[in-house]
């Protein structure tokens, strides 16, 4: 069979300030009629670079091509005048970007912005144009389509923008489809609706997909093909099945065990140590001084890609003929790793609650008379020492509640207290000072939490700085360096500015500026959902670290139930203003009561091509109703599979087990 799309050696640099980055150093892969192929990486290894460069649409005053081809159907692309390409853009190769309301022009109403495509490359009327428009969103799963043609971007949620963007890269049939990072900005229960969709449109149109992310999950769930980049280089390609349960690079046994799964209990592998800088790129091996299993040629020279099979290879000195037998050094090391995370695990929570929240309503007014019930009467405790997560879908009330129990918001409603003392209301100055320092937060982005023009060892005495807990100037940084210390960074970076930092670094940075002022609570808000899954581990682990360390209790906010899972001695699942259920983490996982739970524990990738093509998958229909006008009752009625007459009545918040509480009227 002749490929569809064949990238050879392909070489890609950016002229910046600071030098040549060499974002992409000898690409090779080939993609077939109606095939999947999954690029995955952590963020810089050149995943969207190689995207961009099929496609030339790399800024031309920075960006070279240093060398390879590109053959879309025998034609080579980088040759290609860009009249061509014009052509070529749309109507043979398309593309979804990873941000669909930056993909999407504003002041254009969505059925432009759709028919502008097949005006072009088909020829047709405006008349003619709008209709398939109307159909090709029909096709994608939106609403009403003749209505929601006639409206603008804003007016959709992130999900239905993320259909649209797909609408607009199929209006002309392409023939390859390239998805970057389709559903990282997704909640589960979306991405499972975008993922069942792009399969949904490849069976109908034969479209082959480049699919872009660093989720395994996905990738078990899409993938018929897997490239594994790192440092601007393929390290590892095969079949998915070949890659998952037959994979031979350190970097990818990496990245398979830093993805959580449901079932497992040990604690997240994380991978060491950074991707290298592409300034100046290793001699040898970019992944060896992260590599575990590195041999001293590794230091020296660049692995080729040693053919493990017809279709599988990966460029490791480990499948070298003369390379050692390293598997009963890999089992020793997860024996001790298994045995690191039990002990970890038996840490026991003081059954006392240090935070009590009753009856926590928090309303946001609008213009005119409207409001937002963002949280509508919830409550919970959170014990001593122990983790609580709160998940559920954007738009849920997690947050808010978060923010609100902080007193970054003052409640409409509700009590919350610490220690048997109320946070809201008047308090005496020594009051509110110690419900300052005693409870803390780490936001979600930590570059918009962090002053671009302080340096690291400001931002972080910060809080020393308020509450006085610095003897003097000399005390005030050997604290901050022992905090730096702590969550893993070196004491250098104090003298750095947020910018100079990956995203991993600056959230430790975060977790650091929380714990400078010994608190006894950390409110986490969404603190590893803009990581790469290898970094979301080291996070996690982190936390645990210092939770089994300093006594803390958290409570931990995120979209994501595998990861909370990993953190959390009990776990509470927020809809729409309300908690439906809230249980210790194992019943949670085992026996979800409520029907949104078991959507949202559905609606998880498995990390497992076999386990997740196999299950069934309950996927919810439609978006969040809007919460200006909840559904009267049950307010996931309108959603739920099971929803009957008697759910437009509020259910009652009822002990169904055993610490396991839930409203639902389907629980007798």
């Amino acid at each position: 069979m002749k490929p569809l799309l064949e990238v050879r050696d392909l070489r890609v640099s950016f002229h910046t300030q600071a030098g040549v980055v060499k974002a992409v150093r000898g690409v090779d892969f080939t993609i077939n009629e109606g095939e999947t192929l999954a690029i995955v990486g952590e963020s810089g290894s050149g995943k969207s670079v190689t995207s961009k460069a099929i496609m030339k649409l790399l800024p031309d005053k920075i960006a070279t091509y240093d060398g390879g081809q590109v053959l879309f159907d025998g034609q080579d692309l980088l040759e290609a005048p860009e009249r061509r390409m014009e052509v070529v853009r749309g109507s043979e190769i398309a593309m979804v970007f990873q941000d669909p309301m930056t993909a999407l022009n504003p002041t254009m109403t969505i059925g432009k912005q759709v028919a502008e495509s097949v005006m072009k490359h088909q020829g047709l009327s405006k008349k003619e144009a709008k209709k398939r428009a109307i159909e090709i969103l029909e096709l994608v799963g939106i609403p009403e389509p003749a209505t929601r043609v006639n409206q603008y971007p804003h007016q959709f949620s992130g999900g239905m923008r993320q259909r649209v963007v797909i609408a607009i890269a199929i209006a002309c049939n392409p023939r390859l489809l390239i998805a970057d990072e389709p559903t990282t900005a997704l909640d589960v229960t979306i991405q499972a609706q975008i993922l069942d969709l792009l399969k949904d449109i490849q069976k109908r149109l034969g479209t082959a997909i480049i699919l872009i992310t660093h989720d395994l999950g996905v990738v078990a769930n899409m993938a018929d093909k897997v490239a594994v980049m790192y440092a601007g280089k393929i390290v590892e390609e095969g079949t998915v099945n070949e890659v998952f349960y037959e994979s031979q690079h350190p970097y990818t046994w990496g990245l398979l065990k830093s993805i959580p799964d449901l079932d497992a209990e040990e604690e997240l592998y994380s991978i060491p140590g950074s991707p290298p800088d592409l300034l100046h790129p290793p001699v040898g091996d970019a992944f060896a001084v992260r590599n575990e299993f590195a041999l001293a040629i590794d230091y020296k020279t660049q692995p080729p890609m040693f053919k493990v099979s017809d279709s599988h290879s990966a460029a490791t000195w480990l499948l070298h003929p003369k390379a050692p037998d390293l598997s009963t050094v890999i089992q020793v090391k997860e024996r001790e790793r298994v045995a690191v995370a039990k002990k970890r695990r038996s840490r026991i929570a003081d059954p006392s609650p240090i935070i009590q929240v009753k009856d926590l309503q928090k309303h946001f007014q609008l213009s005119g008379n409207k409001h937002l019930r963002a949280v509508d009467g919830v409550s919970f405790d959170i014990h001593k020492g122990e983790t609580l997560g709160l998940v559920g879908e954007s738009g849920c009330g997690k947050s808010t509640t978060g923010r609100t129990i902080i007193r970054l918001y003052e409640p409409t409603g509700g009590e919350v207290y610490f220690d048997g003392d109320p946070i809201h209301g008047q308090l005496k100055k020594g009051q509110e000072n110690r419900m300052k320092q005693k409870i803390q937060m780490i936001f979600q982005d930590p570059y918009a939490s962090l002053d671009p023009r302080k340096k690291v060892l400001d931002s972080v005495a910060e809080g020393i700085d308020i509450h006085g807990l610095a003897a003097s100037p000399k005390d005030r940084k050997d604290i901050v360096q022992n905090l730096l210390e702590i969550v893993g960074l070196n004491k250098e970076f104090m003298n750095r500015y947020p910018h100079e930092f990956s995203g991993g670094q600056r959230q430790r940075v975060g977790i650091a500026r929380a714990l400078a002022v010994n608190p006894d609570v950390i409110i986490a808000d969404e603190p590893i959902s803009a990581l790469d899954v290898s970094i979301q581990a080291q996070v996690v682990n982190l936390l645990k670290d210092l939770q089994y360390e300093k006594d803390l209790t958290y409570l931990f906010i995120a979209h994501d139930i595998s990861m909370v899972k990993y953190i959390s001695d009990r776990i509470g699942v927020m809809y729409l203003g309300n908690l439906v259920e809230l249980a210790p983490t194992k019943a949670i996982s085992e026996k979800p009561l409520h029907p949104y739970t078991q959507a949202l524990m559905s609606a998880v990738p498995v990390p497992d091509p076999v386990e997740e093509r196999g299950r069934e998958r309950i996927v919810l229909t439609g978006d969040l109703p809007n919460p200006m006008n909840p559904p009267a009752g049950c307010r996931f009625r309108t959603r739920c599979p099971y929803a009957m007459e008697k759910c437009k009545e509020t259910p009652i918040w009822k002990e169904a087990e055993k610490d396991h509480w839930v409203a639902c009227h389907l629980i007798d």
